[in-house]
């Protein structure tokens, strides 16, 4: 498996584990929100919406066409972000392991 292989397979586990967890919407946030988001749409969105409405769309369009992913950060964010929510250690986990593949 190669490493585009390797993120869409990361990218659909963490789309399952929010589906499970019941953090993924069914309709896109306004676009309002997608104006000055700032890293990791900190300023204006969740952190599940921005997986589900950012970085899944691009990182999925990286791999399918074989570009170049840039380097990722999501786990020290994600480690704060989940602080205190048992129900969001899988989540967690998948995001350090989704770093570690694109970043290898």
């Amino acid at each position: 498996m190669d490493k585009y292989e390797k993120v869409g397979e990361k990218l659909s586990e963490i789309v399952a584990e929010m589906k499970r967890l019941g953090r993924w919407k069914a309709t896109e946030p306004a676009i309002e929100k997608f104006q000055d988001m700032g890293p990791f749409g900190i300023n204006t969105m969740s952190l599940e919406e921005w997986i589900q409405f950012v970085l899944v769309p691009r990182v999925g369009e990286l791999a399918q066409k074989k570009g170049t992913f840039p380097k990722s950060a999501i786990s020290p964010y994600a480690v704060k972000y989940f602080d205190g929510d048992p129900d969001g250690e899988t989540l967690l986990r998948l995001i350090v392991e989704f770093d570690a593949v694109v970043n290898s």
